[in-house]
């Protein structure tokens, strides 16, 4: 079953802690605002499916999203039977977003992070060969490198790039061919002073600054190690964090929709004193756009 996105998403830890019920009605609001699809971390475990059915009880048609589950964290067979679950109580509305997350966060749980293309190749095999399996055109991959793009091609309904600039999404596009979905994260702060949205950006860069798999692929599309020094270089946050008014933000999602991309998702970085909700209802008038 095709999932329908939509052009805009929000891609949010809001949806992972706190009451339940704060949660429902923060996404009750996301889908009233005419967003197409939630976008739910899993990077750290837990209860992700939990977390996913939430989200879709307290909605009627918004798209829900895992950006990503950790495929270390989690045993394939009981994902297949979770995703089964869902999406009978919630037939097209679940994407289950997989991803082989980060050595220094995989180690951390005295797990051994190797082999990342071959771990995931195996783990999608073993989802299809659950009963039931996942249907490949009801997951998709995280993918930053070439061979991660190839296999998110071939055995799912496409790529989920997080932290990625629009010169990524035209080259994952490349490799993705036509047909795939191809759906970008992108970070944005609706700040107009420079000098404070760059300081929100590099509290939100800080770890991702520690995470090869980010680096070498900043590294692979232009920027040099001088970019990636002391929190990172104002040309490194710019072109990772897009800020700016509503007008500053639609670029740089036209800028990926030029490129290739189906659907971008957006975390909303919100400055102090603000609630996600105030801004995501503020940049909803950006979805018809």
């Amino acid at each position: 079953m095709s999932i329908q996105l939509g052009r805009l998403g929000i891609w949010t830890s809001h949806f992972r802690s706190g009451d339940p019920h704060a949660r429902a009605e923060a996404a009750a609001q996301l889908e009233s605002f005419g967003y197409g699809t939630i976008w739910i971390p899993g990077g750290a475990g837990g209860d992700i499916f939990g977390d996913v059915t939430t989200v879709l009880e307290a909605t009627e048609r918004i798209a829900v999203a895992t950006g990503i589950l950790n495929i270390w964290m989690h045993d394939p067979a009981e994902v297949a039977a979770s995703h089964q679950l869902v999406t009978s109580a919630h037939p097209g509305r679940f994407l289950l977003g997989l991803g082989i997350s980060h050595a220094m966060l995989v180690n951390a749980k005295s797990l051994t992070y190797e082999r990342p293309l071959e771990v995931t190749a195996k783990y999608l095999d073993a989802l299809d060969k659950a009963d039931p399996p996942v249907p490949v055109a009801e997951r998709a991959l995280a993918a930053l490198g070439p061979r991660m793009l190839t296999l998110a091609r071939d055995r799912t309904a496409g790529a989920h790039p997080y932290l990625v600039t629009p010169e990524h999404t035209a080259v994952a596009r490349q490799i993705l061919g036509s047909g795939p979905l191809l759906a970008p994260e992108q970070a944005v702060v609706v700040e107009t002073d420079p000098g404070r949205a760059r300081q929100i950006g590099r509290q939100h860069l800080k770890l991702y600054l520690q995470l090869p798999n980010y680096t070498n692929n900043w590294l692979r599309h232009g920027y040099t190690p001088d970019d990636l020094a002391e929190g990172g270089s104002d040309r490194l946050v710019d072109g990772l964090v897009a800020w700016g008014d509503e007008q500053a933000i639609l670029s740089r999602i036209q800028a990926h929709r030029d490129a290739g991309a189906d659907h971008v998702c957006l975390q909303v970085l919100p400055r102090e004193g603000e609630t996600p909700v105030d801004q995501w209802q503020r940049l909803a008038q950006l979805i018809s756009t």
